[in-house]
């Protein structure tokens, strides 16, 4: 019998108790699934985080602890996690990003706002270009930004991206290092960012940063809220040089309703959901893990904790 612990909140029990049991058993798995095994049983720690749960030194035959999210930086520095880590890739949280991703850079490119907002009886007869004469930059090609990059690329975008090592991807023209920072967000009309939030990430879009944008450029943030210098962003929104920023993610979640990009006129505020983990595909890559470390295979997804993700 395998003991799989659920550490997670306590309303998530309900979410993943079936799919999770459904997916062990189909997984070849004979695993019993609770929140509350002694921590000397327990084998694999399926894991999000929360309070109580922060101090994993009793799990003394812990194989692995499974994060039921794609960003690990709230566990990542934990020092009494000694066994492995591995992060969310789950195919349903990529798809709801890139859906997410593509809608708002459509509705940038399209000039969407100004007929579905400015209903006021002035004909202003202006077609946007084609998708082929729009710069789009996604800073992050990980497996979320690669696969927005992808969809952005067969929509016919010009389509930069930015990564910390070298990356190749059809169609998009790769940055990467820091010395690939300016060329990969020089002139770029919409960006989107979707890096992890590392000590190496916090403020990445800033004063300077933002300076190389084309003027009016718009910004979607779905990645993490330290990404962006809040208050170059607000400056930057209230000179024109950012016509429009959609903010899914925040320093502090929920935002906090004094925040000014609540009541600022050129952001969209949007209440961290880009994309889900859906608790169906992610037990399924959870009991892929599970059947690989039991079977002696590798794991997918292993955190590398120098990088931080």
């Amino acid at each position: 019998m395998i003991n799989v612990q659920l550490a997670a909140p306590a309303a998530y029990w309900a979410e993943y108790e079936a799919p999770l049991t459904r997916a062990l058993k189909a997984a070849g798995m004979d695993a019993d699934l609770s929140m509350d095994h002694a921590p000397e049983d327990v084998d694999y720690i399926v894991y999000a985080p929360h309070p109580e749960m922060q101090d994993f030194t009793p799990f003394k035959r812990c194989k692995a602890v499974l994060s039921l999210w794609a960003g690990v930086e709230k566990i990542v520095g934990n020092q009494t996690l000694t066994m492995p880590l591995t992060r969310m890739v789950d195919p349903g949280l990529k798809k709801g990003m890139v859906e997410f991703v593509t809608g708002h850079v459509l509705r940038y490119h399209l000039g969407m706002d100004q007929h579905i907002l400015v209903q006021d009886g002035v004909w202003r007869h202006k077609a946007p270009p084609l998708a082929q004469d729009r710069k789009v930059t996604i800073l992050g090609l990980g497996e979320l930004g690669s696969s927005c990059a992808e969809m952005l690329v067969q929509l016919g975008f010009q389509v930069r991206g930015w990564a910390r090592s070298p990356r190749e991807l059809a169609g998009v023209a790769c940055f990467s290092g820091a010395d690939g920072m300016k060329a990969a967000l020089d002139g770029a009309e919409i960006i989107v960012l979707l890096l992890p939030d590392t000590p190496e990430t916090e403020n990445v879009l800033d004063a300077e940063a933002m300076s190389w944008l084309a003027h009016g450029a718009s910004i979607l943030n779905p990645g993490r809220g330290p990404l962006i210098d809040d208050d170059a962003l607000l400056a930057a929104l209230d000179n024109g040089r950012v016509a429009h920023a959609t903010l899914d993610v925040f320093r502090v979640e929920p935002l906090p309703a004094e925040h000014p990009y609540w009541a600022h006129p050129n952001v969209t505020v949007t209440p961290h959901i880009a994309s889900e983990t859906r608790a169906d595909t992610a037990s399924e890559v959870i009991a892929e893990n599970i059947r690989r470390s039991e079977a002696g295979e590798p794991l997918l997804y292993v955190v590398d904790r120098a990088a931080g993700y």
